[in-house]
């Protein structure tokens, strides 16, 4: 397929994959009784008309950011980073670790130790599959499944039987220190109520972004990570250190995933919560699918998700439609950009042998 047409694709794909799943929303929505542009209308309205609506989208769109960026840079190599949960959770979890460790260090100093904790513990949780790609020949997708499943249990062994706070049946660690908390984006005098989770973390997710595509397009590791993208076999041939680039790239895509725990720990909860993720690191999977990829579409694909995250709220309390139904949608924006990428390649490439036989 020529440049401009998988251009073409990649812009059609993902606005044909959301067409159709708000038309499958639709539908459900009128066979449960309701009405789909009141529902439209309330979804909407209730997350883009008020504050505390925009508060919560810029909340999980910070996260939502994280873990698509985590996917879609490994994407550039040719991996498929499965593990950005257990990479989210272990982060989350070694950033709260640090802060309960140092409570009386100042908070210049403190909070980007957290958040190098953080980063570093994703950066481990992902070059271990790497590693194990590189020198083993095991895919990528088995060991990062496994790898969350480690995470997932680990964590929750941790924070019930050894850092869970005293005297309390949740299962939560102590509460950070305030020289560990990230400032509100309200309290730094945006148009956010201060009640909002959203935080400071989102402007770590705009730098992250900037330095993610700073590296892939300004760098020589850029350039091995995206010709070992377009083929592995060829960027041996031409001598690039292709095992050397999996690692180093699935441990960059898993400190950005690390770094998604930020926003929930240091941000919101100022705690590690068990279980607190809830799938939100395999969402990142579908945020990257339908970003294409591409730095600036993950951005647009994460405030996409993170409406219908928030407005999945407004819905299940105005209207009789469930909140489950958002899930449904969700799930059908991931199965149909990969039918619509499908689709378009077929019929481009069918354009180019009917123009070459006329």
């Amino acid at each position: 397929m020529s440049p401009s047409r998988a251009k073409l694709v990649g812009t059609l794909s993902p606005v044909l994959a959301v067409v159709a799943a708000g038309a499958l929303g639709s539908c459900l929505v009128l066979v449960i009784g309701e009405s789909p542009w009141e529902v439209v209308r309330v979804m909407v309205g209730g997350v883009l008309g008020t504050p505390d609506g925009i508060g919560a989208v810029l909340f999980s769109a910070t996260t939502l950011s994280l873990t698509g960026l985590s996917v879609a840079f490994a994407f550039r190599a040719g991996l498929f980073n499965i593990g950005a949960e257990g990479q989210l959770l272990v982060g989350a979890f070694l950033a709260t670790l640090t802060a309960l460790a140092f409570p009386g260090w100042p908070a210049l100093v403190l909070v980007p130790v957290c958040v190098l904790a953080a980063a570093a513990g994703g950066a481990v949780w992902g070059a271990i599959p790497g590693l194990l790609r590189a020198r083993l020949g095991v895919h990528e997708v088995i060991n990062t499944i496994m790898m969350n499943f480690v995470a997932a249990g680990l964590t929750s062994y941790l924070t019930v039987h050894v850092f869970k706070e005293p005297g309390q049946g949740i299962p939560q660690t102590s509460q950070i220190p305030e020289a560990a908390r990230l400032a509100k984006l309200g309290e730094l005098g945006l148009p956010v109520p201060v009640s909002s989770p959203a935080n400071a973390t989102l402007f770590l997710a705009l730098l992250v972004t900037g330095l993610a595509a700073w590296i892939l397009y300004r760098t020589p590791l850029g350039f091995e990570i995206r010709a070992l993208g377009l083929g592995a076999r060829a960027a041996r041939t031409a001598g690039l250190p292709t095992a050397a680039t999996v690692v180093v790239t699935m441990a960059f895509a898993g400190a950005l995933a690390g770094l998604a725990g930020v926003n929930d720990v240091l941000g919101f909860r100022y705690r590690f919560l068990d279980g607190f993720s809830a799938g939100i690191g395999f969402l990142g999977i579908a945020v990257a699918l339908l970003g294409r990829a591409r730095m600036s579409g993950v951005i647009a694909a994460a405030f996409l998700f993170g409406v219908l995250n928030a407005g999945a709220v407004e819905v299940d309390l105005f209207t009789d439609v469930p909140r489950d139904l958002v899930l449904v949608v969700q799930a059908a924006v991931l199965l149909f950009v990969v039918a619509a990428d499908e689709l378009f390649r077929r019929v481009l490439s069918g354009w180019g042998r009917a123009g070459s036989v006329a």
